[in-house]
C-alpha cells in the first residue's frame, strides 16, 4: 500500500501535502522536445527578462563549453493557500506532492524529479471534490497499470496521457456509483505532473494552470465554459444548449466530473463530459513557475496578472507558500465572489532579487579651507609669479 501522504489543515480547506525541499539529480533523462503551446494571452505587466548563460572553460585552454549543452534539471518546491472566499461553503480541495517516487515507492519506476499537483473545484456541495481528493492517487497510479520508466520519450508521455485519460473517466463513473454522493454534486479537475523535464497538464472544467516563463504567462489549459468555441460546438452536436452563459441554462462549465442529474446514463453522448484536454511543456531555465487556481483567482485577474503578483512576491521574499497567499488576498481585494485555492510550483532553487541598480554618481564636496591654508596659498601664489 501507498504511504499515508502528510494532511496540511488550512481554514477553512484542507490540502494533501507532501513536501521534499532538496535538490533532485536526474539521471538519464531524455530530451524529447515537446514543445510548450504559445497561447495569446493579455500582457499587463510581464517583462521579458533574459537569464544569462554562463560558459564553462577547461583548465587546459580547450573551447569553452555552454551551458545550453547541460540538461536543465527542475529543482522543485511548492505552495498552496486556500480561502473560503464570500461563499457560505469550502467546496475546493487540492493535493500537494513534491516528491512522486518517493511518495509512491515500488509503486512507480519514473523519472526524477517526479510531482504531482491537484486542484478540484466543487459545486452542488462539497462532496465530490473531497472524493476526488482522497481516491486522486488510487484511480491514477493504484489502480492501474501507469508507465514505467527512468527516460522521459514520447512513448511515455502518451502512455501516461492515455492513463491520465481513463482515470478521470474512471472516477467520474465512481462517483455515479457512490449512493452517499448526491447526483447533483460535482467537481472541475485540473492535475499537473512533472517527470524530469517534461510538465504534462490535464484539465476537465474552468480550473487553469498558468506557466511563468521569463515572466510571460502561458496559458497551459484552456477554460471549459460557454464562450470556448469548440466547447459550444460539442455541445450542440450533443444535444445541448447554452443559456445565459450556462450549460442547458443550469451548470456555467461544459466540462465536469459527477453531476450525474445532468449526464447520460449508459455512456450515452452527453453535453456535459468527464475528458480531460491536455498541454505539453518541456522545461527550461526560463521557466520560473506554475500557478494552478480554481476559477475565483481567474474570474477576476489575468493569468499575466496573477503571474506578476507571484513573480513579485518570489523576488522579494521566495517563499512559494506565501505567493500563493498573497494571490488569494488579491484575488479577495478585487472581490472575487467564488471559493479560492491556489498552488504555486517553483522550478528553481531561487528566483531571487533582481541586482540593484547602479547609484548615480555623487559630485565631490569641497570642504572649505582654513584661514592658514588661505594664507599659504596666497602666499604660494605670490611667490610663482
Amino acid at each position: 500500500m501507498v504511504a499515508e501522504a502528510e494532511v496540511m489543515h488550512q481554514q477553512p480547506a484542507q490540502a494533501l501535502e507532501v513536501q521534499q525541499y532538496h535538490r533532485c539529480v536526474a539521471k538519464g533523462v531524455g530530451m524529447s522536445a515537446v514543445a510548450a503551446p504559445e497561447v495569446g494571452v493579455e500582457v499587463e505587466v510581464g517583462v521579458a527578462v533574459e537569464v544569462p548563460l554562463m560558459g564553462l572553460a577547461s583548465v587546459d585552454g580547450a573551447t569553452s563549453v555552454s551551458a545550453e549543452t547541460i540538461p536543465f534539471v527542475p529543482i522543485i518546491r511548492s505552495g498552496s493557500f486556500a480561502d473560503i472566499g464570500p461563499r457560505r461553503y469550502m467546496e475546493d480541495e487540492h493535493i500537494r506532492i513534491d516528491d512522486l517516487s518517493a511518495h509512491l515507492g515500488s509503486l512507480l519506476v519514473c523519472p526524477v524529479p517526479s510531482a504531482f499537483y491537484g486542484v478540484f473545484d466543487g459545486h452542488g456541495g462539497p462532496d465530490a471534490a473531497a472524493y476526488m481528493k482522497r481516491h486522486a492517487i488510487r484511480f491514477l497510479f493504484e489502480d492501474r497499470e501507469f508507465p514505467q520508466a527512468s527516460q522521459v520519450d514520447d512513448i511515455f508521455l502518451q502512455a501516461a496521457e492515455n492513463c491520465i485519460r481513463s482515470a478521470f473517466l474512471q472516477a467520474d463513473l465512481a462517483l455515479a456509483d457512490d449512493l452517499v454522493i448526491s447526483r447533483s454534486s460535482g467537481t472541475t479537475a485540473l492535475t499537473a505532473l512533472v517527470f524530469g523535464r517534461q510538465l504534462l497538464v490535464a484539465n476537465t472544467g474552468d480550473c487553469r494552470a498558468v506557466l511563468c516563463r521569463r515572466g510571460i504567462a502561458m496559458e497551459l489549459s484552456q477554460d471549459h465554459r460557454a464562450n470556448y468555441v469548440e466547447e459550444c460546438e460539442r455541445v450542440a452536436a450533443s444535444g445541448g444548449y447554452i443559456e445565459d452563459g450556462y450549460l442547458n441554462g443550469v451548470l456555467s462549465v461544459t466540462r465536469a466530473l459527477g453531476d450525474w442529474d445532468m449526464k447520460m446514463p449508459d455512456c450515452s453522448t452527453s453535453p456535459l463530459i468527464a475528458e480531460p484536454e491536455f498541454r505539453h511543456a518541456t522545461l527550461s531555465e526560463g521557466d520560473e513557475f506554475l500557478i494552478m487556481g480554481c476559477d475565483g483567482i481567474w474570474d477576476v485577474m489575468t493569468s499575466q496578472h496573477a503571474v506578476s503578483v507571484v513573480r513579485q512576491g518570489l523576488r522579494q521574499h521566495d517563499d512559494p507558500e506565501r505567493c500563493a497567499q498573497e494571490l488569494v488576498m488579491e484575488a479577495k481585494l478585487l472581490e472575487t465572489a467564488d471559493n479560492l485555492t491556489v498552488i504555486v510550483v517553483c522550478f528553481a532553487s531561487e528566483l531571487g532579487s533582481p541586482p540593484p541598480a547602479p547609484a548615480a554618481a555623487r559630485p565631490r564636496s569641497c570642504k572649505g579651507l582654513s584661514a592658514e591654508a588661505l594664507c599659504n596659498l596666497r602666499s604660494w601664489l605670490e611667490t610663482d609669479r
